[in-house]
């Protein structure tokens, strides 16, 4: 080996020193870089918040995996997603509608209540008002109040066995009523499968029962037309008998006054001993006429007699002054009967008499009138009572269904993927602005 040669090995021997040293250092320094934390001149809220998310990172617990970055394509990680949050849900909710749906048939019927009905409160509608002011009656909101509440619900599961019809083998798992549940959840499934709707125009009921075999919805509305006449009739027949107990209250009343008022006039008659005093002064007043003018008569002839030659003293002008004497006296007693208290003459008052008089006739008329009129009322309400005056009238009857018109399969299935769409485009939006703000 020449020298040259035992150069060039303890060169390379030299060279491999360098590079094991050269290694070993940067080993440690990658094992310090990896302890040895730089110390942050200011501990900020912002660098403590982000401290806290990296030590609660899931992707460093033990046992995890790192997160390894998605290399697809933005068009197949689109594709993907679109499968799993739409078309996915989408393709379940078709199986359950085309898979496990039953069909649901639906009786219509159509009926108005017709008679004497009272308006509603005024609205204004500019050429239909009337049309609502005659048509848009209390009671039909009453039937349809009654349609939907648990009375109904009561009254046909007692006579039908309502909950058994909505539990059928027929309707499936999603739809089926459970007929453990209490009264109240059935009145909430009636209510979802029973309309009753009232055109505001005409006054108009229509009755839309769903159920799941074609027999099951006509016999429920059957039902239902038939209670809800029932309840319109007990609320006339109600009507009408509280009109005929109220005119026969009424002619009850008018008739105690009336005999009121012809006691009040006996005990009257009893008390000032008059039959009819209004006849007595009349009476009285023709006698002070008569006796007036024969006083009159007296003292013309008096006066002819003293202008005479005959003595003061004698027969005839004694008689004359007696007679004019005695009549004064009669228009004196007559005038006090009529005026005064009669303390004087000890008799009755007739002006007193006669103001208490005309109070118990002008009563005893009132009562008169009054009691006529009762019993007028009394009688056309009877008769109006023998009448119907508010009825239902049912001009669409129910009729059997031969078609399925529920659940309408391609048109949920529509609404159900436009929704799985929305929220889907909407959860993305959501993240990504979430993403942005972080970056």
């Amino acid at each position: 080996m020449s020298f040259d040669d035992d150069v060039k090995v303890k060169d390379d021997a030299r060279e491999g020193e360098i590079v094991t040293f050269a290694a070993s250092t940067m080993t440690e320094l990658r094992r310090s870089a990896e302890t040895v934390r730089p110390v942050p001149e200011k501990r900020g809220t912002q660098a403590l918040a982000a401290a806290i998310r990296q030590r609660l990172d899931w992707t460093r617990l033990p046992g995890l995996r790192p997160r390894q970055e998605d290399t697809s394509t933005y068009g197949a990680r689109v594709i993907r997603r679109v499968s799993l949050f739409v078309l996915l849900p989408t393709l379940v909710v078709a199986l359950y509608l085309f898979g496990f749906a039953s069909n649901q048939y639906v009786a219509e019927a159509q009926f108005t209540v017709r008679g004497n009905v009272e308006p509603m409160e005024q609205i204004s509608l500019g050429q239909y008002t009337n049309l609502i002011q005659k048509h848009n009656s209390q009671d039909s909101f009453i039937v349809r109040d009654y349609i939907n509440s648990q009375s109904m619900v009561e009254s046909l599961e007692k006579s039908i066995g309502l909950s058994k019809m909505f539990s059928r083998q027929e309707a499936d798992f999603w739809t089926r009523f459970d007929p453990r549940d209490p009264i109240e959840d059935l009145t909430q499934y009636w209510r979802k499968h029973v309309d009753a709707h009232i055109d505001s125009i005409s006054g108009v009921i229509r009755l839309s029962v769903r159920a799941f075999t074609p027999e099951d919805a006509l016999t429920i509305a059957r039902e239902v037309v038939a209670r809800s006449e029932t309840l319109i009739n007990n609320i006339s027949k109600r009507a009408q008998a509280d009109m005929v107990v109220q005119a026969e209250a009424d002619a009850k009343t008018a008739q105690d006054r009336l005999s009121k008022a012809h006691l009040a006039l006996q005990a009257f008659r009893n008390q000032w001993g008059v039959i009819d005093p209004v006849k007595s002064a009349e009476g009285t007043l023709t006698t002070l006429t008569i006796l007036r003018k024969e006083k009159l008569k007296a003292e013309n002839d008096l006066q002819v007699l003293r202008s005479s030659t005959l003595d003061e003293r004698s027969r005839s002008i004694q008689t004359l002054v007696a007679n004019i004497a005695a009549i004064d006296q009669q228009m004196k007693t007559l005038q006090d009967e009529m005026t005064n208290s009669g303390a004087v003459a000890g008799g009755p008052n007739l002006t007193e008499a006669l103001l208490q008089y005309e109070g118990l006739l002008v009563e005893r008329t009132i009562a008169e009138k009054l009691e006529e009129s009762a019993h007028l009322l009394l009688d056309r309400a009877r008769v109006a009572a023998s009448k119907q005056h508010i009825f239902l009238a049912t001009f669409v009857p129910p009729v059997l269904p031969t078609d399925s018109l529920y659940p309408e399969r391609g048109h949920t299935l529509l609404v159900a993927f436009f929704c799985f769409c929305v929220l889907w485009s909407s959860s993305s939006l959501l993240i990504a602005g979430i993403r942005d703000q972080r970056m």
